[in-house]
This record gives structure tokens, sequence and C-alpha cells, in this order.
């Protein structure tokens, strides 16, 4: 059945991202990556090399997060990204037509009832 199967990552809104960035290293230890955000792996998870929940900030300018000035934006990791396209375009949700394809996964956005946008990702492998 194509559903949810966790949190695959929460993205941050911020005038100034590399200093809220530094704040929530500095005041909640967040370990801060190469890349510039963080990773939080799931150690319970048996698929161990997409088993991870990504955190970082965006610049306040992004369009990464669509229109408008929405300032969190949930990635939800998915079991299978056609199908749930599929269900959810049966159910008059609002899908963009971007697709993004990387090396560790495919990736498509939604609008909720209250019209945010949401990531869903289908890690590759699994």
């Amino acid at each position: 059945m194509a559903k949810v199967t966790g949190i695959g990552g929460v993205f941050l809104r911020s005038a100034d991202p590399k200093a809220l960035t530094s704040w929530y290293a500095e005041h909640l230890g967040i370990a801060i990556t190469a890349w510039g955000g963080a990773s939080f792996v799931w150690s319970e998870d048996p698929g161990a090399a997409t088993a991870q929940t990504a955190w970082s900030v965006f610049a306040q300018d992004t369009t990464y997060f669509g229109e408008g000035q929405q300032a969190v934006m949930i990635n939800y990791r998915v079991d299978d990204l056609d199908a749930l396209l599929e269900k959810l375009a049966a159910a008059g949700v609002w899908i963009d037509p971007k697709r993004q394809d990387e090396s560790y996964g495919r990736f498509a956005w939604i609008r909720d009832l209250d019209g945010n946008r949401i990531e869903l990702w289908q890690p590759l492998g699994g």
C-alpha cells in the first residue's frame, strides 16, 4: 500500500540561514554536516543507508518551498511515490508537475488542505 513511512526531513526558512543553523548547533547541540544541515540516522531501521531524517535551514527568498512565505516544509518518506501520487491525484490533491530524481531518491511535491507545500521522498532501493 502506498503510504508515508516516516519523516524524511524538516526544512526551515530564514533571513539568515547561517546564523540560524549556528544557533541550533550552539543551543540545541545539532551536529551540522559538511553540506550545511544535519542528518539524524535511524539506528533501529534496517535500511541503514536511507534511514535518516535531514534537517536544514534555507534562505528567506528560497523558491524551494514554493510560492508564498511558508516558514517550514516537511519531507515525508514514502514507500511508493508513483502509487501515492496516483492516489492523491484521484482525490483531487494539488500535485506539482515537477519531479526530481537524485542519486539518493525521487521527489515530488503536493499541497495540503491549508496550501502548505509538502515534499514526498522515495529513497532509492527502499
